[in-house]
């Protein structure tokens, strides 16, 4: 079940999208082997009383449906889609949840790995975005390093493209105006924060 193309917008298109890593299976797969051996074994060495053998298998298909199915089936309804103009994470069984990113919102980006998911190639993206958004965690991110990489490259061609279709500044602005004008951009998070001093400083360089 991939994200549904009819909610791209015109010209959007996807450049990722990944469940969480497949660590997050560990646990259920470990909880459904051991209810089939607990209800195995009861069968196979059955006590006297009969009425036994079902209630176990009973509470064995409760516990499986609770740790085992469920956990599955949330990691498998758990998607993240990074697209030329957005990041999107969106989760939830019955009732689903969105979050979606605009890259230009994005101002800083930075990864985290312990020992034991380095090995395993997972790990946690931060991201903090202007807006409403704030900072946000991505959990359990296959291959966090290389992803964090690929949103950053493409959170620059967003911030290119999004300069070339912005109209140029009329003749005879003075700095005042530009300043102004750039303040605005960089507080709408059309501009990063590192763009807008860079840019900044061309102004105040510039010569009358």
């Amino acid at each position: 079940m991939g994200y549904p193309k009819r909610l791209l917008t015109t010209g959007e298109e996807i450049v990722r999208e990944f469940r969480p890593h497949w660590r997050m299976l560990f646990v259920p797969a470990a909880w459904t082997v051991l209810l089939t051996a607990a209800v195995i074994l009861t069968w196979i060495f059955p006590p006297e009383t009969k009425w036994f053998d079902w209630a176990v298998t009973a509470i064995a298909g409760v516990g499986w449906l609770i740790l085992g199915a469920y956990p599955f089936i949330s990691w498998w309804f758990t998607l993240y889609v990074l697209t030329n103009e957005r990041l999107i994470a969106r989760t939830g069984i019955f009732s689903r949840h969105g979050l979606e990113i605009p890259l230009e919102q994005v101002n800083d980006l930075s990864f985290h790995q312990s020992i034991v998911e380095r090995a395993l190639r997972c790990g946690d993206l931060l991201i903090e975005s202007a807006g409403t958004q704030g900072q946000s965690r991505f959990s359990n991110i296959p291959e966090p390093e290389e992803f964090h990489s690929l949103l950053y490259r493409v959170r620059e061609d967003r911030s290119k493209a999004l300069q070339g279709v912005r109209p140029a500044a009329p003749e005879g602005n003075d700095t005042v105006s530009r300043l102004e004008r750039l303040a605005r951009l960089q507080a709408d998070g059309m501009i990063s924060r590192e763009e807008y001093e860079e840019q900044k400083r061309q102004i105040l360089g510039e010569k009358p």
